[in-house]
This record gives structure tokens, C-alpha cells and sequence, in this order.
């Protein structure tokens, strides 16, 4: 059994944290106790409710596609804690058409933020990681960066990306004590669909809560353990 106590007093870096899969991964933690970095372009309005058994927590607003930005998000993560333990790359972004039909400027958003944002954070706190020579990080990926779909091509592009980098990472990685793993969900019951059309029947999916477990399952893992890629889909499948 896996001692999730271990989580209390550790030092989480969680992007996208304001919605969706980020932030119930972030109030999960809170419950064990740990210290908090929550990043996001919409920080300053992340409720804290139910957050009140959490360690330290330090709202800081980043826009992951922009280097700069990540790196002063990467200095005040460290400057409040320290040290960082673990980072959870969710931020996120899709935006669906055929690819004969997608505008250029969403394309190129979604590369920017997925796979780009993804790219900078790791760097960063894999750099910090590797001089303390223990880390985790977990990229949250999709069940469209291991399937060609339909009207998801700027989005499985990204996602694709993300997984190829996510394996590199491991490689180049693990021989310093740094473990990454590749989190890749069928469909999630989330925000992200409110602007797709038409919208699918989000109760078939799998709920922020069950994969928030799964992913806090990941960090919880024995320091002599790692775990490559986790693919997890609702009951019916991808949706």
C-alpha cells in the first residue's frame, strides 16, 4: 500500500491549477498536507476553499508558453520553498476542427501551450531536480497523444509532442534520480468541453476526482519505483 502521508510537507509545482484536472489534483493535495505552488494565467482568482489542511500555498500567475515567464514562476517557486519535490505539468489548451478547416493561430496555441509549456517547465525544474538528484514530473498528456481522431489535429499534434518529449525526459533523466511519467486520460469531465460543438455526453467520462487520485497515486510511489505511462479511460472507452 502505497503511504500517502508521505505527501505532507512536500514541495508541489501544479500549472493549469485554477480549473479543471489542476486544480482538484491541487485540493486533493492540500488534504495530505502539502505545500503548494499553483500556477496559472488566471492565479489571483483560484478559490481556496476546501484547501485548509494544505501546507504553505503560493498562488503565482504564469503563461507557460512564454519562457520568461516561466523562468520568474521557476524563481519564486523555489524562492518560497526552497527546494521543489514534484511539478505536474496540466495547463492545457484544444480547440477542435478539421485540419483543412482549422484556423493557424489556434494551431499554433495549442502547440505553444501544450507541448511549449510542457518543454519550459520541464526544463526549468528539471534542471533544479537534477542538482538535488530526486524529482518527479508528470505531464498530463490525453488519450489524443496515443490516437489519431478526428477534428483533433492541432490538438493530437500537441499531445503527440508532449508524450515523444515526456520519453526523452525519461531517459535523460532517470540516471540522476529524476522520474517522469507520461498521465494519459480518455476523456475527463472538465470545463474543457463547455465551447465544443457538439458537446458529448460529458456524465460518460472519467470525473477530475477519480483521475486526481490516480495522479496523487503516481506521486506517491516508492522511491525505488517508477512509472513510465499510465493510460487511464472512462468504463465505455476514449469517451
Amino acid at each position: 500500500m502505497f503511504d500517502l502521508e508521505k505527501l505532507k510537507g512536500k514541495n508541489i509545482v501544479i500549472t493549469g491549477a485554477s480549473r479543471g484536472i489542476g486544480y482538484e489534483v491541487a485540493k486533493q493535495l492540500a488534504g495530505f498536507g502539502a505545500n503548494l505552488v499553483l500556477g496559472s494565467r488566471t492565479a489571483k482568482n483560484i478559490s481556496l476553499d476546501g484547501f485548509s489542511h494544505a501546507g504553505r500555498i503560493l498562488l503565482a500567475e504564469v503563461d507557460v508558453s512564454d519562457e520568461d515567464s516561466v523562468k520568474k514562476f521557476f524563481q519564486d517557486a523555489v524562492k518560497q520553498y526552497g527546494s521543489i519535490d514534484a511539478l505536474i505539468n496540466s495547463a492545457g489548451v484544444g480547440v477542435f476542427a478539421n485540419v483543412l478547416e482549422s484556423n493557424t493561430h489556434d494551431f499554433d496555441r495549442m502547440i505553444s501551450v501544450n507541448l511549449k509549456g510542457t518543454y519550459l517547465c520541464s526544463k526549468y525544474f528539471g534542471k533544479h531536480m537534477v542538482e538535488r538528484k530526486k524529482g518527479r514530473i508528470l505531464n498530463i498528456v490525453s488519450i489524443a497523444g496515443i490516437t489519431a481522431i478526428p477534428g483533433c489535429g492541432g490538438y493530437c499534434a500537441s499531445k503527440f509532442g508532449v508524450l515523444g518529449l515526456t520519453r526523452v525526459l525519461q531517459s535523460e533523466l532517470r540516471a540522476y534520480g529524476v522520474y517522469v511519467s507520461a498521465v494519459i486520460p480518455g476523456a475527463v469531465k472538465s470545463s474543457f468541453w463547455d465551447n465544443i460543438d457538439p458537446r458529448p455526453d460529458i456524465q460518460k467520462m472519467i470525473s477530475t476526482e477519480t483521475l486526481a487520485k490516480h495522479i496523487i497515486y503516481l506521486l506517491a510511489q516508492p522511491e525505488d519505483a517508477s512509472i513510465d505511462e499510465v493510460v487511464i479511460t472512462p468504463p465505455l472507452g476514449i469517451l
